[in-house]
Parts: structure tokens; C-alpha cells; sequence
């Protein structure tokens, strides 16, 4: 099915969507959407209670984030309902899903200019962490398929304190003319400012748990040996960087309470717990994070948390899972903020950025600061404190990231929430040829 098919199959689905509860309940339905939304309010309430406070509250918390949507499926059941509302919800997520693919199929694996290789590296250096990933390094055999390039191959000791940093910069004062990094994201960030200091190649092989930056360049996570054909067949990309203070980052910057979670000395071992014990101090007590930062021109305070990544993700409203970024060369900022204080916020925060506590934003430069003197703050998943405030910033086209030129493919447009106005364009361009209009291509710093 072509894009323009998949458009009409996504406006048909949620006008089904919308018709099956009128036809099942009538104006009733009206009643039966406003009895969903009220569990849906109350669950939060729920997790709320759950996660910001303790003793009799927690426990009445958990109960009713569960309790609050058993009863509407239970009331729904009762009212001969559930059947058209399962129904409906299957219809809405048909259209969205078909929505989403009727736009990305419109777009190429890669909207970022793409450089040829006119030259394979001579002495290329590779820095590899066997523990990273529960051991992809080893189960993958990167050292012998890496050697077999012609890499030159150095080990990370876990029983032994090695500066990454050092260590890549006496690789190019050794001769690398390429630098590469089978590990986690933090590993790659060190080692991405040596080779961007020096303007010499860089090659992401995804080792690590979760590979956020080897994602969003469209490698392969699943096969980490395939980036090694950069190496012989691939292309270059001019990416930016992203810098807290004088840290720099390929993916994101956290500061409130998330940072201060993962700071604490027994997050490591066990995190459920650790997690419930100090949220409910960091949401409503005392050690709770009231940070305020500046977006260039624009103000936000009171916020509990804060993301800044470089470049923005997708549109998705959950601030620990942000979603995918469709570029990496915008030469801005993405910020997510959270402001969530009381019962009546997290409610509130069901309805997404429309509610207030959750802010959007993107900016050239991010001011993040709170009234004390340090901040703590994780950085690709490495925790660190840096002094208050903390100035972010991003370095537009500062890497040369080499890829091979055959891999999955990066985020396409559409990939986020649906522009549904667009569509029902496409849906219609078919139907009614001579109105179709060809949309201009976005700016990226105007996304």
C-alpha cells in the first residue's frame, strides 16, 4: 500500500473510531468518553500518591491506579460497552499507526546530507569495553572482526582506572586517522570530542545496553559488527554535539529528579527500591529539585525535572522515553520539561504538553539552575555534579560520523504524533488530483 493509501486507511479508521461508540450508545457515548477519561484521571492520582509519599498514601495510591481503570471496564462490561470501546481504541490506534507510516513512507531513510568516503582509513583505532551491554563485545567477536580490518584494537580493564579521553588522544598523536567506540553512549561522547577536537573520523559500533546515538545514525543494534563496514563502504555525516558546562554529550543532559535517583550510591544495585525510597523527598519534600532554566529568550521555573538533548526528539510525552530524534544536524537544543508539584498537576499532565506540566521546547543555548551551588546530573547515562548554573549549548556539525552506507535507516517525519491536517491532504491528493499541493520541505531549525 502506497503512502496516499495509507492516509485514506488512517482517515477511515478514525472516523470508525468515532462512529462506533455514536452507533453502539448514542449522545450517551458522550458520557461513556467522560467516564473513561475520570479513571483515566484517577489512575494518575494513583501514581502519584504512589511515587510522592509514603506509608498509608503509597499504599492507597497503588490501590487506586489499579482499582480506578478495573472499575471503568468492569462499568463498561455491565453496560454491554466494553466490546464497542475495545473496538473504537482498536480503530484510533489503526489510524494513528497508519497516520505515522503514511508520512514517514514519504521521506528517505535520511534527511542529512550524506558525504562519500573517497578514502578508507589507514590506521584506524577502535576502543572497546567488554562488560558494556552484558558483553556484546566478546559475544560478537568485534576484537578479531576488527583486527581482520586493519583496526588497531584497544581494551577498557574493569580492574583498572583508565582515563577513555587520554586514551583516544594518544591514539591520534600515534597516527589514527579514525576513531571508533564499541561501548556505551557516555564512552562514545568522551571519545566523539577527541575526534572532533582533532576533525578525524568517527565510527559508532552500538556494544552498549541501549545505543541511543547508534539508533538515531540508523545502524543496525542488533548486529554491532555491521557498522565495522564503515570502515570499507560508507559515507560521512556532519552531526552536532552537545555540551553541559564543559561535558559534552551525544545524546542528552537530565537535571532534577531523575539525576539526583541515579546519583545515589545504591541506584546501582537495586533500583525499584532505591527509586521508591527517595522519589517521595525529591517530589514533594524538602531534597525536592526546584529547578528553573532560560531557552534563549524564554523562561520556565518550578520544574522537577529537565532534559536537554542534542537535537530534538520526536513528540512524545513521556520525559524518561522521549521517542527518537529525526536529525542530528539542526544545530539546536531539544529541551523537555516536567512541572509536577501536587495531586492537581499530575492529573493535569494526563493531557500531555496541552497541560502545562509538561513543556517542549528548542533553543540554541539552555541556562539550567536551581538555589544551590551544585547540580547533580547524568550525562548518556554517566552521572556527574556540575557547578550551578549550567550553561548548555549545542556545536552544530562538530563530528564526522562514519556509517556504512547500507544500514536501516534513521527516524523518518511522521514518526511522532500524526499531523493530521497533512493526512487528509494526502488522503484527498488521490481522489482530487488537481488540489493536491506538494508541501515545501521543513527547515530543520524551524521544527
Amino acid at each position: 500500500m502506497d503512502s496516499a493509501g495509507r492516509a485514506r486507511l488512517a482517515v477511515l479508521a478514525l472516523l470508525a473510531g468515532i462512529v462506533v461508540p455514536l452507533v453502539a450508545a448514542g449522545l450517551r457515548s458522550v458520557l461513556w468518553a467522560l467516564a473513561g477519561i475520570a479513571g483515566l484521571a484517577l489512575a494518575a492520582v494513583g501514581v502519584w500518591w504512589t511515587l510522592a509519599h509514603t506509608g498509608v498514601l503509597r499504599a492507597l495510591g497503588a490501590a487506586l491506579s489499579v482499582a480506578a481503570p478495573v472499575a471503568v471496564l468492569a462499568l463498561y462490561a455491565t453496560f454491554g460497552m466494553l466490546g464497542p470501546a475495545l473496538l473504537s481504541l482498536g480503530l484510533w490506534l489503526l489510524a494513528v499507526t497508519a497516520a505515522r507510516t503514511a508520512l514517514g513512507s514519504r521521506h528517505t531513510p535520511s534527511e542529512q546530507p550524506e558525504h562519500a568516503v573517497t578514502q578508507a582509513p589507514r590506521t584506524p583505532w577502535i576502543l572497546m569495553n567488554p562488560r558494556s551491554g552484558g558483553g556484546k563485545v566478546g559475544r560478537f567477536h568485534l576484537v578479531e572482526k576488527a583486527r581482520t580490518a586493519g583496526c588497531r584494537v584497544a581494551l577498557l580493564d574493569a580492574d583498572q582506572h583508565q582515563d577513555v579521553t587520554e586514551l583516544a588522544r594518544q591514539a591520534v598523536a600515534e597516527g589514527a586517522d579514525l576513531l571508533a567506540v564499541a561501548g556505551g553512549d557516555g564512552t562514545q561522547a568522551l571519545v566523539a570530542e577527541i575526534a572532533a577536537h582533532h576533525d578525524v573520523p568517527f565510527v559508532v559500533i552500538p556494544a552498549g545496553t541501549r545505543n541511543h546515538f547508534a539508533l538515531d545514525l540508523g545502524l543496525d543494534r542488533d548486529d554491532p559488527a555491521a557498522a565495522l563496514e564503515a570502515l570499507t563502504d560508507g559515507v560521512e555525516l556532519r552531526v552536532d554535539l552537545g555540551y553541559a558546562a564543559d561535558r559534552v554529550f551525544v545524546n542528552n543532559a537530565s537535571f532534577g529528579t531523575y539525576a539526583s535517583v541515579v546519583t545515589d550510591p545504591a541506584y546501582r544495585d537495586a533500583k525499584t527500591r532505591t527509586t521508591l525510597r527517595t522519589l517521595p523527598g525529591l517530589l514533594t519534600g524538602e531534597d525536592a529539585p526546584r529547578l528553573r532554566t532560560r531557552a534563549d529568550r524564554t523562561h520556565v521555573d518550578g520544574l522537577q525535572a529537565l532534559l536537554v538533548s542534542n537535537n530534538p526528539y520526536g513528540r512524545a510525552v513521556d520525559a524518561a522515553r522521549p521517542g527518537r530524534r529525526e536529525r542530528l544536524d539542526s544545530g539546536l537544543l531539544g529541551v523537555v520539561c516536567v512541572r509536577v508539584g501536587n495531586t492537581a498537576q499530575a492529573v493535569r499532565i494526563v493531557r500531555g504538553p496541552r497541560s502545562g506540566q509538561l513543556i517542549r521546547l528548542n533553543a540554541g543555548e539552555v541556562v539550567v539552575e536551581a538555589d544551590t551551588d551544585t547540580l547533580p546530573v547524568g550525562i548518556d547515562g554517566e552521572h556527574v555534579v556540575l557547578p550551578s548554573p549550567v550553561v548548555c549549548r549545542s556545536a552544530p556539525g562538530a563530528l564526522r560520523v562514519r556509517v556504512p552506507r547500507r544500514r536501516p535507516g534513521t527516524p523518518r517525519a511522521g514518526g511522532a504524533a500524526p499531523d493530521w491536517p497533512r493526512v487528509v491532504r494526502l488522503a484527498l491528493g488521490r481522489l482530487f488530483p488537481g488540489g493536491r499541493q506538494h508541501e515545501p520541505r521543513r527547515n530543520a531549525r524551524s521544527r
